[in-house]
């Protein structure tokens, strides 16, 4: 599925990252995951297996399927590795396969920095442990740890809520993992890019009477979306298509978006005009005496916005302008009903 919007001139394709199939823990071949993926209105998703690039790229169900590799050590520093074309073993050292994406001319997002050591169930928390290692992006928001983080089962009425109600769990991305992630913007003149993972497995529980699915890969992406914003449009093209797709997420043109909470069909609008420039996620414009933040939403949420992660402005609305005075990376973050629903990445105002 895309939508050009007349507003911005450019195109939006919604699709999912951090997907895992049969070849490491998740349940589904390309096909169940592509029939889920058209069902749920995607244009691409980004296959992540661990330690493993088994799965074939190209075009399935109508589906552009890119592959990339969840580098993964046993207890923590999990690493999306992306655009590389061998698979890179785990280490005890993560500045080892950080630098070997690099060399192979990929780059690659933090998975799951921050999931809580409070959990009330035996799934052990995958944190990032070094964060001062330089890399290129960060899954500020992973929705299976997210509901692993509050998965609580000490008796059976909790488990049958986290099942049946599994939505109520979801609490959007941890304070710290935004916290570093503005740092590293604050800090790094370039944009650091953040991606919205799902971490789909579609497990499947067996020691019930009734063998029970934790979120279906349909169900996962109907969730957290990334919306890829180019002014190239996607085709019939693979290679190109590729290219298309992995820039923009290596760029961060792209919104994280909960589609669970979402109303309208249309897509987030955040912009930044100066009159003669136009940017959006991931772009750079320089700073004029008319320069103004735009943000659409098509219905009412609580947003909030940041300039190098300070908080500078909150209103309950569907849309925004406000005039920018300041230099900085503008980004916002809006709640629908209290609900986590978007997070952008930031256009640098220069």
């Amino acid at each position: 599925m895309q939508i050009k919007d007349s507003e911005n001139k450019i195109f939006s394709y919604p699709g999912v990252i951090h997907i895992h199939s049969k070849f490491s823990d998740g349940t589904g071949d390309i096909d169940e995951i592509t029939k889920a993926a058209k069902k749920a209105g995607l244009s691409w998703v980004l296959i992540t297996d661990h330690n493993c690039m088994d799965v074939k790229e190209g075009f399935y169900n109508d589906i552009c399927v890119l592959v990339g590799e969840e580098i993964s050590p046993k207890s923590e520093n999990h690493y999306l590795a992306l655009d590389i074309n061998n698979v890179i073993a785990p280490s005890d050292d993560p500045s080892s396969y950080v630098i070997e994406v690099k060399n192979q001319g990929g780059f690659g997002f933090v998975a799951h920095p921050d999931e809580s050591d409070s959990r009330n169930n035996k799934a052990h928390p995958i944190k990032w442990l070094d964060k001062s290692l330089d890399v290129d992006g960060i899954e500020i928001w992973n929705w299976f740890s997210d509901w692993a983080d509050n998965y609580d089962e000490r008796n059976l009425l909790k488990i049958a809520y986290a099942y049946f109600f599994r939505h109520n769990l979801i609490k959007g991305p941890h304070s710290v993992t935004l916290e570093w992630w503005d740092e590293l913007n604050l800090k790094n003149e370039k944009i650091i890019p953040a991606i919205g993972g799902a971490d789909a497995h579609a497990l499947k529980i067996s020691k019930y009477i009734v063998p029970l699915k934790i979120f279906p890969y349909e169900c996962c992406f109907k969730t957290l979306n990334n919306i890829l914003l180019t002014d190239k449009p996607l085709n019939d093209d693979f290679e190109k298509n590729k290219e298309i797709i992995l820039n923009a997420v290596k760029m961060g043109n792209n919104i994280i978006l909960n589609q669970r909470y979402s109303k309208s069909e249309r897509f987030p609008i955040f912009e930044i005009i100066n009159g003669s420039e136009k940017a959006y996620c991931g772009q750079n414009i320089s700073l004029a005496e008319n320069t103004y933040l735009h943000i659409k939403l098509f219905q009412k949420a609580d947003i909030k916005v940041f300039c190098n992660g300070e908080e500078i402005y909150y209103t309950k609305a569907d849309k925004l302008t406000l005039k920018l005075e300041r230099a900085g990376k503008y980004r916002f973050e809006a709640k629908y009903k209290n609900n986590p629903w978007i997070y952008s990445n930031p256009i640098q105002v220069k």
